[in-house]
């Protein structure tokens, strides 16, 4: 039997998932290396032994992405994976040409292949982007089941960036666990507001393991909820697939990688920040939502925010803190932050590029089309320092944290400061509930 040599090209999540579901346990494949990109301080690691299984004694190597085509060539590799999301069509096609150029196939694995079954009914929220609002839309689905009396167990797409063997199985069911697992600044904006809410969030590497417990809750389980990162389609077979589109990014629906695919495979899509994106933007939504996807309910949807103190923005200097990866490789330009800014009269947006330090400048060096926004990266403690660093640098009156999590509580600001929340509401009918109405019927689904 000939065994092709594979690697995978990744960026700590859907790559270990496309592993642990397709080649762990395939004598066909040797996967000799992951490489990883978007998340900082990544590769250098290996993928344990541990969890790589018996074929794999020795773990997988963990490298640069920009190593790829030379370990193509070391390994004589046949076929290289590719296995993380939001990218455009433009990046994928280019990593196919680098892929094909140094001798080997390029892949992408589907749904068949990599979802797993469950034996609960699972709801999945997706997003042809990051930023879209998957997370409001989460805790609305979530909110309208429990109101049913239904017990919900998220589980919450992949961000291990720590010790992977630690983070196989993790689960969120109070503050403290946050500390517990090290969460990161952007895990925490993930996890708190299920937490805070009183719903119990998973997590972690090995997404079978994961769901078997889930479904075995100590606090029960009744649905599974998927709440899907970046623009990637589910790890779980779906019963209910919902996916959030954004029409501040119009067009990019048909655009970016995967996030077409949640999109065609949506029954429900809902288009978000209806309130504040123009007639024109929503329109091409609407469109590109008829032209792929037909059959789907559609769901006009706001997202309102709230401010513990608007007079810390009224006539003031600003600076914006938003949600980093959102920043980043999400590309977005306006957020809940300036959003409220704009709302609230802020008198201007303060630059922070002028302020930053350490990781936070190697960012904006990254991804120089930021602009007067500071994201609140925090993968470790270094990063953690340069924000708290940064933003107590920044020649501001008042500082609006626009992130879901509280980061007074993480870090220490010294700048005046003030918080955004931001809740998904649906305009008009056909609503979530109706949608929610219909799945607990189909299921048979009784509340206690």
């Amino acid at each position: 039997m000939t065994i092709k040599n594979i690697i995978i090209i990744g960026a700590a999540g859907r790559d270990f998932h496309n592993f642990n579901t397709y080649y762990r346990n395939n004598e066909t494949y040797k996967v000799v290396a992951f490489t990883a990109a978007q998340i900082p301080d990544i590769d250098g690691r290996k993928y344990p032994a541990e969890l790589a299984g018996k074929l794999y004694p020795d773990g997988i190597p963990i490298f640069s992405e920009e190593n790829l085509t030379n370990l193509i060539r070391k390994h004589k590799v046949s076929e290289c994976v590719f296995s993380y999301s939001d990218v455009t069509y433009h990046k994928v096609m280019s990593m196919s040409a680098i892929v094909n150029a140094a001798g080997a196939n390029f892949i992408l694995l589907g749904p068949a292949d990599t979802m797993i079954k469950s034996t609960k009914p699972v709801i999945s929220v997706g997003a042809i982007r990051t930023g879209c609002g998957k997370s409001q839309t989460s805790r609305r689905v979530i909110e309208l089941l429990m109101k049913k009396g239904l017990k919900v167990v998220a589980i919450r797409h992949p961000m291990p960036y720590g010790d992977l063997n630690a983070q196989k199985v993790q689960r969120f069911a109070q503050v403290k666990d946050f500390k517990k697992h090290n969460c990161t600044v952007e895990e925490l904006e993930e996890y708190e507001p299920h937490v805070v809410r009183g719903n119990v969030i998973y997590a972690g590497v090995d997404y079978e393991a994961i769901i078997r417990e889930a479904e075995k809750d100590p606090k029960g389980c009744d649905v599974i909820l998927w709440d899907g990162g970046n623009n990637d389609f589910p790890f779980y077979k779906t019963d209910l697939m919902i996916t959030v589109t954004d029409p501040h990014r119009a067009g990019h629906e048909l655009n970016y990688y995967p996030g077409e695919v949640t999109l065609r495979i949506a029954d429900v899509v809902i288009i978000n920040k209806i309130d504040s994106a123009g007639p024109e933007a929503i329109q091409i939504v609407r469109e590109n939502i008829e032209k792929v996807n037909p059959k789907a309910i559609v769901v006009d949807a706001a997202s309102p925010i709230k401010v513990d103190d608007p007079s810390m923005i009224k006539g003031k200097r600003v600076l914006v803190v938003e949600d980093g990866p959102t920043l980043t490789h999400g590309e977005m330009k306006i957020g809940a932050g300036i959003v409220a800014a704009k709302k609230f009269g802020a008198s201007e947006l303060v630059d922070p590029r002028p302020f930053t330090v350490g990781k936070l400048s190697e960012t904006f060096r990254i991804y120089p089309n930021i602009g007067t926004l500071l994201p609140a990266m925090g993968y470790g403690e270094e990063q953690l320092k340069d924000l708290e660093t940064t933003i107590n640098n920044t020649d501001c009156d008042s500082v609006i944290i626009a992130t879901p999590i509280d980061l007074n509580r993480i870090i220490k600001i010294k700048r005046p400061n003030t918080r955004v929340y931001y809740d998904l509401q649906e305009i008009g009918y056909p609503d979530l509930e109706q949608v929610i109405d219909d799945f607990v019927k189909r299921f048979k689904l009784k509340g206690k």
